[in-house]
């Protein structure tokens, strides 16, 4: 089985670098100001610049305004747009047909029912890609790259008609295991490849991609 994997959270040359000649389908950067692994639109330009194009660039927001898209938008060649927040089907279209770009939408998962509310994207996302919903109680809980896992096994047998993405928890050492749980061909990891928020580490990535080669 072919196992195609997206480095998210990426804030540094030499974690791109490490990325794309690691194999990464999908590389991502972050346009949400609280993360630590935020960039600028400038910043993120310049990061991006030298990226083949057999790799896709993906903008992360969260709820965000017409006018941080555009802006986003404009500075970098962004191959999909990654919806992390709240987004309504409504806005996944609004996006959609403002800005005329491919959209992957994130869905939250605490519990198994949690994955019916994909169906509700399905006509108006191009992709979809579910992640591990933090707790009420976290202490500094993002939207996202929160290290942590939800049961693989409640997406295991169900199918949709938009490619996907697994996310939440995933690492070198528990890759495998969360691929064959879940079914997912296409994952992405982000905590799993750093030595604290927003600090990649080189080496990790190149392992994890490795590691996702050999699967």
């Amino acid at each position: 089985m072919t196992v195609r994997a997206k480095i998210c959270g990426i804030n540094s040359a030499s974690a791109m670098n490490a990325a794309v000649s690691g194999g990464a389908s999908h590389v991502g950067l972050v346009f949400y100001p609280p993360s630590p692994r935020a960039l600028s639109p400038d910043a993120a330009a310049t990061l991006s610049a030298h990226v083949p194009k057999n790799v896709k660039i993906v903008g992360l927001t969260v709820d965000a305004d017409d006018d941080a898209i555009a802006e986003i938008l404009a500075s970098v060649s962004v191959n999909m747009l990654q919806l992390h927040g709240t987004e309504t089907p409504e806005r996944v279209a609004e996006i959609k047909k403002s800005f005329g770009c491919t959209v992957m939408k994130t869905i939250a998962i605490s519990k198994a029912s949690d994955a019916g509310a994909a169906a509700s994207y399905l006509s108006v996302a191009d992709w979809l890609l579910f992640d591990a919903k933090p707790p009420t109680n976290m202490i500094g809980a993002l939207p996202g790259g929160n290290a942590l896992a939800f049961e693989w096994s409640w997406l295991a047998g169900q199918s949709w008609s938009l490619p996907w993405m697994l996310a939440g928890g995933i690492k070198a050492s528990n890759v495998a295991t969360a691929v064959t749980r879940s079914g997912a061909t296409q994952v992405d990891v982000s905590s799993g490849v750093e030595d604290a928020p927003g600090r990649k580490n080189s080496a990790k990535i190149r392992d994890f991609l490795a590691t996702v080669a050999a699967l």
